[in-house]
């Protein structure tokens, strides 16, 4: 596990209000410079902070695990997930110029509903995605990788792959039946 800060990294994450998040974002070049370096970091760092009940109280926020590069304002292809996939236990991923290389057929939604840390206001209603998905994808270091997700990574992937395409998950409801074809599709 990574050190975390002693204080909150200072990132701005935008508002669904800001017009930013609907632009589609642009292909990174390599080597990557020190400030997005940084700003890899210190996402990464909010969103762990932000799984850990101590320091989600003491900065009250909103628990959050995915952020992409636009949701700070910049419109290039990255974005960083922190799963907790033990009680304190992490794992960190950048994903910069992503390429899906393949998604199940099988559809899953997430059952308590999607969320995301531009979106601060309740949402009811599904949003299917696919159960397994295959994302080749660069680190920071510019080295090219392929990676296999499923269930809730899978789904956080997309979810993080439509920012990039300036998508919210509030674009897959559908206002008049928030909850249309539920039965079609998997909860988890």
């Amino acid at each position: 596990m990574s050190k975390l800060p002693d204080n909150l990294p200072n990132i701005k994450i935008l508002d669904e209000k800001d017009k930013t998040l609907r632009r589609k974002s642009k292909e990174v070049t390599f080597p990557l410079t020190k400030q997005e370096k940084k700003d890899i970091k210190d996402m990464m760092d909010y969103l762990e902070m932000s799984q850990i009940e101590e320091t989600r109280e003491k900065y009250n926020l909103r628990a959050g695990w995915g952020l992409s590069y636009i949701q700070i304002g910049v419109p290039k292809r990255i974005f960083v997930m922190v799963h907790e996939y033990e009680e304190g236990k992490f794992q960190r991923y950048v994903i910069i110029n992503p390429k899906v290389k393949s998604m199940s057929e099988e559809m899953v939604y997430i059952s308590e509903g999607e969320g995301c840390l531009s979106i601060n206001r309740p949402v009811e209603g599904i949003v299917p995605r696919h159960a397994r998905m295959t994302v080749e994808y660069y680190d920071e270091s510019g080295d090219k990788y392929e990676i296999r997700v499923r269930e809730e990574l899978a789904v956080g992937f997309q979810h993080e792959l439509d920012h990039l395409e300036g998508i919210l998950f509030t674009d897959h409801i559908d206002p008049k039946d928030p909850f249309k074809n539920q039965n079609r599709y998997r909860s988890i």
